[in-house]
């Protein structure tokens, strides 16, 4: 009898221990989504952009109206964000259709709002709204990820007390903030940390731009061979693609208004290959700029060698991006080959690639992209659903790929054939469908072509 009274007691004991653990357990788990959550700082920690234009006039005209301004106010984005939460049911896939703010308003997210992507947009703080601003990147200090955002940063303290701005030089001064040299600003580190895009629950490469300038040729051990992201997209302004296939020359200037004269100020353009935003915000210089940037980015070839066997190869070579061609969310980016063969008579006897009435790419067209699945093989559009890659057919740097193209069984000699490699930021089928349609027509860039008689 004391036997069993002794074991109920073991029991009731081994319960209690049990639940306190459990509750223990609930507890850090609970905390752990609240920090995830929280406001890290408080929003008047930071100093409104026009403050740091008031003395970094060129510097700040540069960033106006770049993608990285507009990141958070971009209608594109907003639209297809909002076509990415739409409809969905798993928790897992909200979470990550919720998460791209986590890169488009940094602010925003460590100061509290908006923390997800459908958050009330008329609420949100006119600070939050700059995108990727001056006192944001200014204020990091190093990355503790390289991915989803990993940048850790330490702001000052508001407009009266701004702490200290860290930027490339060494010997910077100003009377209204402190200053420190920081090599992370030099380092392609700072930009990859939002440069690479992971599914936050699944895991999956949703975006690796940085990784692929990290696994490529203009990464090296050697700093003076090395070629970072800073060494083309923050050398690029009118006139200079500085590309991988230009030349990239310094640009002496002055970071500051009425300061020293230095011999390379790296530009805030940030244009990428995105010539429709700034366009639409005002802007041509800079769509213009993006537009030169991809046409000194890729050449194509023709091989007739297998014309009697009525083949066409085309080579696709990557000439001038540090990344793959194309690189970002290329789920959604369109670069693709339009071909048409025409005989000697000039009548077309084969095409793919050609655009229908919609400026839709039609199924046969030979399109370089990554197609995401469902985790059962089945191909899916949206990213919040992408549980595993099944097909990534992109130009590597430096590197060509090879299309084969079956021609129909006819006379090919005395013809002609012209191959067009085209861009555009996204697909305007999946665009009209997010935003409606027309609402963008998304401008179409030639990035390269050749012509040949057969």
């Amino acid at each position: 009898m004391k036997a069993l009274e002794s074991h109920k007691h073991l029991v009731t004991a081994a319960l209690m221990i049990a639940t306190v653990v459990l509750a223990i357990l609930y507890q850090v788990n609970d905390n752990t989504e609240q920090k995830e959550t929280a406001p890290t700082y408080s929003i008047d920690r930071f100093i409104a952009v026009d403050t740091c234009g008031g003395c970094h006039s060129e510097i700040f005209a540069q960033w106006e109206r770049s993608t990285h301004h507009l990141s958070h106010t971009d209608t594109v984005y907003l639209g297809v964000s909002d076509f990415l939460r739409e409809g969905l049911k798993d928790p897992d896939e909200i979470k990550e259709a919720e998460a791209c703010v986590k890169c488009h308003t940094p602010i925003g997210v460590i100061t509290g709002y908006p923390t997800k992507s459908s958050d009330d947009r008329s609420k949100i703080p006119e600070l939050a709204q700059m995108g990727i601003q001056c006192d944001y990147c200014h204020s990091a200090t190093a990355a503790h990820k390289m991915y989803n955002n990993g940048l850790i940063i330490e702001p000052g303290h508001g407009e009266d007390n701004p702490g200290v701005k860290r930027g490339p030089f060494k010997d910077s001064e100003s009377d209204y903030h402190e200053t420190a040299y920081s090599k992370f600003h030099t380092n392609a580190e700072i930009c990859g940390t939002c440069h690479n895009v992971k599914h936050v629950v699944f895991d999956t490469d949703l975006e690796t731009t940085y990784t692929e300038w990290k696994n490529g040729p203009y990464y090296s051990d050697d700093l003076k061979e090395r070629v970072t992201c800073q060494g083309c997209h923050m050398v690029q302004r009118p006139g200079v693609p500085a590309t991988g296939s230009t030349k990239r020359p310094l640009n002496p200037g002055q970071a500051v208004d009425d300061g020293p004269q230095r011999e390379h100020i790296f530009t805030h353009y940030f244009v990428g290959a995105n010539a429709y935003l700034p366009k639409l915000n005002g802007d041509e210089e800079k769509s213009q700029m993006a537009i030169a940037r991809l046409e000194n980015t890729a050449t194509l070839g023709i091989d007739k060698t297998q014309l009697d066997h009525q083949k066409l190869i085309i080579e696709v070579k990557n000439i001038g991006a540090g990344h793959y061609l194309p690189t970002g969310m290329t789920e959604m980016r369109q670069m693709w080959l339009e071909v048409v063969v025409k005989d000697k008579k000039g009548k077309t006897i084969f095409s793919s690639g050609v655009r229908d009435n919609n400026e839709y790419l039609t199924a046969d067209t030979i399109i370089f992209n990554t197609v995401f699945g469902d985790g059962k093989g089945n191909p899916v559009e949206n990213i919040a659903k992408a549980r595993e890659i099944l097909k990534d057919r992109r130009v590597p740097p430096k590197q060509s790929l090879f299309e084969t193209i079956e021609l129909p069984p006819k006379k090919l000699k005395g013809g002609k054939v012209r191959v067009t490699l085209f861009y555009r930021s996204a697909s305007q089928k999946m665009l009209d469908k997010a935003t409606g349609k027309d609402k963008h027509r998304l401008p179409i860039i030639k990035m390269a072509e050749v012509q040949t008689r057969l």
